[in-house]
């Protein structure tokens, strides 16, 4: 399935199991693609409850792009979350994935 988040298209693969266990959800889960820039780029994708600021795919599942920014480029302060703020992109399309696999 596809929807459009920030002008792109972004493919949404979701393996039977994904879809088995969205199935048995009461409210939506929000699939959050986070974009580290750093020092190095990352991409994380996080799972949630809050809806704000999503793009539904179903009533069971909507995502969201969220850039941020290290405060520092500094390996020795990095680790698994390092300190970061939330980080405006003028125009964010070009960094939104082309697709979102779900296991």
């Amino acid at each position: 399935m596809n929807i459009t988040l920030h002008d792109k298209t972004l493919e949404i693969r979701l393996t039977r199991a994904a879809q088995k266990a969205l199935a048995q959800r009461d409210t939506p889960l929000v699939a959050e693609m986070e974009l580290l820039f750093s020092c190095l780029l990352r991409k994380r994708v996080h799972f949630g409850e809050a809806l704000a600021q999503s793009t539904p795919v179903n009533d069971r599942l909507a995502v969201r792009f969220r850039p941020i920014m290290t405060r520092h480029c500094s390996v020795a302060e990095g680790g698994p979350t390092p300190p970061s703020d939330d980080f405006s992109i003028a125009n964010p399309r070009p960094y939104v994935p082309n697709w979102l696999a779900i296991d």
